[in-house]
């Protein structure tokens, strides 16, 4: 008697090349975000503006708003909401390892850089918990924002509008990440929060404003060659 012929697996959903490059990138920078954020960097002495300073951190953030936005333009709003939620998943983890390895696992005994490592690379659950807030609701209201400017000629508008649209979504979303980081981190400490939000703000305004039209104009024209 014939056996029956069990039948084939179904093929596994297409994902486009540029969703699946620029996720990956997404998610080493949300981790690479974390780490520079360690380091403070001048960005020089502006007229009127005095001197300037940010945190490095910013670099890779400013990628991750260009690349849901890319991956709005390219793939819709419902596909870069889900990047965004995604990047809990690696910034977590990472959390997590980070606290492991700094207090849990015993250095070498050779080594003497235990303190300085966990002077960089060691965040209160205080500041953890403001990153995660901070990060979810800053690139969550970028993507929407960013969506919502285009409306119906989402993915369709003139390269104009488009850099437009990314710059005005950066900026508001960056001023709103700034906002809640220093206010949960820092509230009810002796600090001048204020003056501390206002440096951070105008500095990242002025990257946004360098950084993100140059930027998503090349991840959208490469997304859209990754998927021809």
């Amino acid at each position: 008697m014939d056996q029956p012929v069990a039948a084939a697996p179904a093929p596994a959903p297409a994902t486009s090349r540029s969703l699946f490059v620029y996720s990956l990138l997404y998610g080493g920078l949300v981790v690479l975000a974390g780490v520079l954020g360690t380091k403070l960097a001048s960005l020089g002495h502006w007229p009127v503006l005095g001197d300037l300073a940010v945190e490095s951190g910013i670099f890779a953030f400013l990628l991750l708003v260009v690349l849901s936005s890319a991956v709005a333009e390219l793939h819709g709003k419902d596909a870069a909401n889900r990047l965004v939620r995604y990047g809990f998943i690696p910034l977590i983890v990472s959390m997590l390892l980070l606290t492991f390895v700094i207090h849990v696992v015993p250095p070498a005994p050779f080594w003497d850089d235990q303190e300085a490592f966990a002077r960089l690379l060691g965040q209160g659950a205080r500041m953890q918990f403001a990153g995660l807030v901070s990060y979810g609701v800053s690139q969550t209201l970028n993507v929407y924002l960013f969506s919502r400017l285009a409306g119906e000629n989402l993915g369709h508008e003139r390269s104009g509008m488009l850099l437009m649209r990314a710059w005005i979504a950066s900026m508001l979303s960056q001023t709103i990440d700034t906002v809640l980081f220093i206010s949960i981190s820092f509230a009810g400490q002796d600090l001048p929060l204020i003056s501390i939000m206002e440096g951070q703000i105008i500095s990242k305004l002025l990257l946004s404003t360098i950084m993100v039209p140059p930027f998503i104009w090349f991840f959208v024209k490469l997304g859209r060659r990754l998927d021809a």
